[in-house]
């Protein structure tokens, strides 16, 4: 299995998501980089992401939707903070409404990803950041750590 560990901090409000690749640190960044290859991993199996825009660089932003099973639609929207390839993202990470705009109503953090080389694999390691505790008991009872279990498992198949 491609996730070897995640672990909601309450403390420090965050949950970290540590995945493993057999490939280079390089072809791991692509799968971020690309939105193509984003499509095929970046949310649960049951929930595929399509992504409508995506300016992969400092400053740029990501408008994205997943379709769920009944067809309905959540969207979310990233802006790029810092891209330090193929080693290091900053996103600040957001649900959105049907336009692709950051949610005000709904909680919103950071992403910080880090991709490095590991004995001869790649080691992902993504923590996502909350505002609150409140915010990150929201996710977390959203599924947002058995969702990114699950998405990140999907990688292994596109390398």
């Amino acid at each position: 299995m491609t996730v070897i560990s995640t672990i909601p901090d309450r403390e420090k409000l965050n949950l970290t998501v540590v995945s493993e690749f057999e490939a280079p640190p390089e072809r791991i960044w692509q799968v971020w980089e690309d939105p193509r290859q984003l499509e095929k991993w970046w949310g649960p199996p049951t929930w595929p992401a399509t992504f409508e825009q995506h300016d992969f660089r400092e400053g740029g932003e990501s408008r994205y939707f997943m379709t769920g099973p009944e067809g309905e639609r959540a969207h979310g929207h990233w802006r790029f903070l810092a891209i330090e390839g193929p080693g290091r993202l900053e996103i600040e990470d957001s649900f959105a409404d049907e336009n692709g705009d950051p949610s005000e109503d709904m909680p919103s953090g950071k992403m910080v990803v880090t991709i490095e080389e590991d004995g001869g694999m790649t080691r992902m390691t993504v923590v996502s950041y909350s505002t609150s505790l409140e915010a990150l008991e929201q996710v977390l009872e959203m599924g947002q750590e058995e969702g990114m279990r699950q998405s990140m498992g999907q990688i292994d198949d596109l390398l």
